[in-house]
């Protein structure tokens, strides 16, 4: 009997032990994340990062001179240190992004869907992801020089060496190709886990064979056969081929989803920046003539120092108007609407200068990560350096300048008149320039302006073309930024590798050129 009771004594603890253990589960929340939400989260935290304005994240639309500041203006004047702005690069790229696609893609080559239809598009989201994170660290390179690689997803090593860019970035090359090739057309993807393609793979296809042509051509300096062969293999695979195509993450008119640039610009209620006179000058070229001088030492001191000679005023570009705001004119007694934009590195008044136009700064305005303007610049590019791509070098410049004016909402005629401008017709402005090579002054100014609201790729279009000019700014902290510097984090916590790295670029410093900067 006592048996007995003793036996019934441990079901009953056992059964309530059981019990209480039940209490602690959580029933509501899932126990591990799909794979599909971790491509989601990564694809929004990378396009977030791309196109940013605040200033704590990216200064880049501020480097690339679309932007100016009105306040506080140490990003203007190349001020890395200050809001630590490479730790943020690093970090969300390499954290928020690059690990989140690594483990997504685990995920989903360890799920066992039931049904057949879902099984079959593994492979296709698995190639989406690869492209993802090609590109991503395509920036990496192209923002740093040599970066981790081949140990920068291990978490267990909190120390990862740093690999050659130069090598890094032909393996990324070789990484897409094999992508593109494993990529099935006649199958989905991620469906509506994608918020750039909804899953279409006919797309991701042109997608990577687009960054394939933009990475060969960044290569062009530094090994010209290399680059010759990726472009002529890209444009073989098919690139896009109009606006249609555009990579553009969808974003809602509904916070906490809307386009970063509406958060920073509407959501913040602040007024924190205007045109820079560097876009708007080269836009709407004009006369001034200096009003009285207000300084005691006769000096002018001020853009507000100074208004338009009346009649002057032309605004050239049909973008004008889709880019900036006209609620500023410099001049009342002048018939044309005036823009006007802030000095480089200078307090610039908001109520006193041009600002981004409602369109820029939509809540739903598309996160463009990659668009036709673009490839086809970079096609008139390839032209230029005489690879195979087809067609003629005016033909595709002709070509990106129109698809860029109609994506912002002009029209195929006012493409025309535009094109027709001496400063704007390629023959006419390379015969005019006096650039060692006019080809570069010509495309990469208007490639710049095409590229207006993508600071990133604009940035490293001017250091790759050179052109357009920037201003230096009124109290630049260093020379023109060709890096980001090393986060700080990185110095400190793991430094023998970093002081490597560092010396392999040649110098951890802003003005210090990259590999791929040779001209």
């Amino acid at each position: 009997m006592k048996k007995i009771l003793i036996l019934i004594a441990a079901v009953i603890i056992t059964s309530c032990s059981d019990n209480l253990e039940g209490l602690n589960k959580n029933i509501k929340d899932p126990s591990a994340v799909p794979g599909e939400s971790l491509f989601t989260g990564a694809q929004k935290n990378l396009v977030d990062q791309i196109v940013d304005l605040n200033v704590n994240n990216n200064n880049t639309k501020l480097w690339s001179q679309y932007l100016q500041e009105t306040t506080y203006t140490d990003e203007s004047n190349y001020d890395q240190v200050t809001r630590t702005i490479p730790g943020t690069q690093w970090s969300v790229l390499y954290k928020d992004v690059l690990k989140d696609l690594d483990e997504a893609a685990k995920v989903i080559e360890a799920t066992t869907y039931p049904l057949a239809s879902d099984a079959e598009l593994k492979s296709n989201k698995l190639q989406v992801i690869e492209i993802l994170k090609v590109y991503t660290y395509s920036i990496l390179v192209e923002t740093f020089g040599d970066v981790p690689y081949s140990e920068s997803l291990d978490i267990d090593n909190l120390l990862p060496k740093y690999d050659n860019g130069l090598t890094v970035y032909k393996d990324l090359v070789t990484r897409l190709t094999a992508a593109i090739s494993a990529l099935d057309t006649s199958k989905g993807s991620f469906d509506t886990a994608d918020n750039i393609y909804a899953g279409d793979v006919t797309s991701w296809k042109k997608f990577a064979a687009s960054l394939k042509l933009r990475m060969g051509i960044l290569l062009s300096d530094v090994d010209n056969a290399f680059a010759k062969s990726t472009v002529e293999s890209a444009v073989a695979t098919g690139v896009f081929t109009s606006n249609a195509d555009n990579a553009n993450f969808k974003y809602l008119p509904a916070d906490p989803n809307t386009h970063p640039v509406h958060a920073n610009l509407v959501l913040s209620g602040r007024h924190d920046f205007v045109a820079a006179e560097t876009i708007v000058e080269i836009m709407q070229p004009r006369s001034y003539e200096y009003l009285e001088d207000t300084n005691e030492d006769g000096t002018i001191d001020s853009k507000d120092d100074k208004t338009v000679v009346p009649g002057s005023v032309t605004v050239t570009d049909p973008r004008m108007k889709y880019f900036f705001s006209d609620n500023y004119d410099a001049d009342k007694t002048v018939s044309q609407t005036v823009y006007l934009g802030g000095i480089i590195g200078s307090t610039s008044g908001f109520a006193s200068h041009t600002q981004v136009s409602a369109k820029v700064e939509a809540a739903d305005a598309p996160g463009v990560i990659l668009d036709y303007a673009e490839v086809e610049f970079l096609l008139a590019e390839a032209s230029a350096r005489t690879f195979s791509v087809g067609g003629t070098t005016a033909s595709h410049y002709n070509t990106a300048i129109e698809a860029s004016i109609l994506n912002w909402g002009g029209t195929a005629a006012e493409a025309t008149t535009y094109l027709a401008q001496p400063t704007v017709s390629y023959l006419t402005a390379i015969a005019t320039s006096t650039a060692a090579m006019p080809w570069k002054e010509v495309i990469g100014t208007q490639k710049w302006l095409a590229l207006y609201n993508r600071g990133f790729e604009a940035w490293t279009s001017i250091r790759l073309l050179d052109f357009p000019e920037m201003k230096t700014p009124s109290d630049a902290l260093s020379g023109y930024p060709n890096k980001y510097t090393y986060p700080v984090i990185e110095q400190t916590l793991n430094r023998a590798n970093y002081t490597s790295a560092s010396a392999a670029i040649g110098s951890d410093t802003a003005e210090q050129k990259l590999f791929w900067d040779k001209n």
